[in-house]
């Protein structure tokens, strides 16, 4: 009897043991991947910007560099206005100075001032904040443009991060006079557990997310921001497909702005994607909320 409960008790043992050891190993590895996974959103890659549309459209630009409040230097393109008016073109995450936004903007008699973002394409930095930190940049960008003696107005244009980063930034400087926001997204955290491959790694990605960049979630909020942007004016723009439609980004941005305001949403367009699908119609719409707003 004795020994039939001291084996009974080896194996309890052991079975909780190993039980023990299966969710030891599980946390571990739920440690190590959610890490993993935020340092793979941290250095984006870097894709470098040639300028060759620009030449081939002959607009004249300038290459230069800004200089944030935290140092880091960007590398820019700038175009003086012929109409007094820059926009300020802000990219997306894992992108560049995007050519073809530079140049429909550009032809119509717009001042631009491009550049890429801190750890992307030609620029400073060592990681990427996916707009908490960027919004010293969109600010060096903005300085630059309101020190320009040629320049009246400024308007800002931003794709995805950069979008997200322009609402953040014009709500807390009312220099910059109107806005298009092209598939900006409502909150990091939204992006960030959207993103997240397994469900159990998701306060793990946002705990590693704010230790590793420093970056406070709760400040990067642009849904929460755009109202402040009111009685300067807003174009929303968003493919309504995937992210879109799991973050609601559009309506709720939409939702949130005080007027004017705008939205432009097409069915089936996948992220970032509405002037690819309609690059007339796009050129319509944001050069003529621009000339209404600006001029």
């Amino acid at each position: 009897m004795k020994n039939h409960k001291s084996r009974l008790r080896y194996w309890l043992n052991l079975i909780t043991l190993t039980i023990l050891s299966f969710f030891l190993t599980l946390f571990i590895l739920t440690i190590y991947a959610s890490n993993r996974w935020v340092q793979s959103y941290l250095y984006p890659a870097r894709i470098i910007p040639t300028g060759e549309w620009l030449v081939e459209n002959k607009i004249s630009y300038q290459e230069l560099e800004l200089t944030t409040k935290d140092g880091i230097n960007l590398a820019a393109w700038y175009t003086p206005p012929q109409n007094g008016s820059v926009i300020l073109v802000a990219h997306g995450y894992n992108g560049n100075r995007p050519e073809n936004i530079y140049v429909m903007l550009a032809k119509h008699g717009y001042g631009v001032l491009a550049w890429d973002f801190r750890a992307h394409g030609q620029s400073g930095g060592e990681y990427c904040s996916l707009g908490y930190y960027e919004q010293l940049d969109v600010e060096a960008a903005l300085d630059y443009a309101l020190a320009q003696p040629d320049v009246e107005h400024v308007g800002a244009w931003g794709g995805s991060m950069g979008a997200s980063t322009v609402i953040l930034t014009a709500a807390k400087h009312p220099e910059i006079e109107a806005v298009v926001s092209d598939s900006a997204f409502p909150t990091l955290e939204d992006v960030m557990r959207l993103n997240t491959p397994i469900k159990i790694m998701q306060p793990f990605v946002l705990f590693f997310g704010e230790l590793l960049s420093g970056a406070d979630l709760d400040q990067v909020r642009p849904v929460d921001e755009i109202a402040k942007i009111s009685p300067r004016a807003v174009l929303i723009i968003d493919g309504w497909r995937d992210a879109a439609v799991a973050m609601n980004s559009p309506y709720r941005f939409f939702d949130a702005a005080g007027e004017p305001k705008q939205l432009w949403v097409e069915e089936g367009v996948p992220h970032l994607a509405m002037y690819d699908r309609d690059p007339e119609g796009y050129e319509k719409r944001v050069i003529d909320f621009f000339d209404a707003y600006l001029k």
